[in-house]
């Protein structure tokens, strides 16, 4: 029988732990958008429009920047177009793949989020070393970097 190596076994219990945080991290996303229509799920879409403001995003590209399936995300633009936080925008280089872009009301959706997720991640943050925060910080990104190299 296979077994782990020491790394292996600390890192299964990571992914485990990275899984359980990844929920309770939903949770508290989803109590911090209850009163404004939202979920974690459709904050997150607002987030990635926002990393490029200048540049409406086409949902793959959406789907590639929270690590989410092309149709999870189009599920979520589709009803977010009917709530007003986003709107679809004719797209010069694809005749077909049309390009989302954050509305006034989403916009100022996101604010109000920020104005409580800002306080809640101090908070948070708070808890833990910086030294802590830095380094796991700098984990999650190498291992990302390697997942996305071999496609997980």
């Amino acid at each position: 029988m296979i077994s782990h190596t020491s790394e292996g076994r600390l890192l299964t219990a990571i992914v485990l732990e990275t899984f359980k945080l990844s929920g309770l991290l939903v949770q508290a996303g989803d109590a911090m958008c209850a009163e404004f229509g939202l979920t974690s799920a459709r904050w997150k879409v607002l987030g990635a429009l926002l990393s490029t403001p200048e540049h409406p995003m086409t949902v793959p590209q959406i789907a590639r920047s929270m690590g989410q399936t092309r149709q999870a995300v189009q599920r979520l633009a589709n009803e977010m177009v009917e709530q007003g936080f986003v709107a679809w925008q004719d797209n010069p280089d694809h005749k077909r793949a049309k390009l989302l872009m954050i509305t006034v009301q989403g916009r100022e959706v996101f604010e109000g989020l920020s104005e409580r997720q800002v306080p809640w991640a101090n908070f948070l943050g708070a808890q833990v070393s910086d030294s802590d925060l830095q380094t796991t910080w700098s984990v999650l990104c190498r291992l990302t970097t390697i997942l996305e190299k071999d496609d997980g």
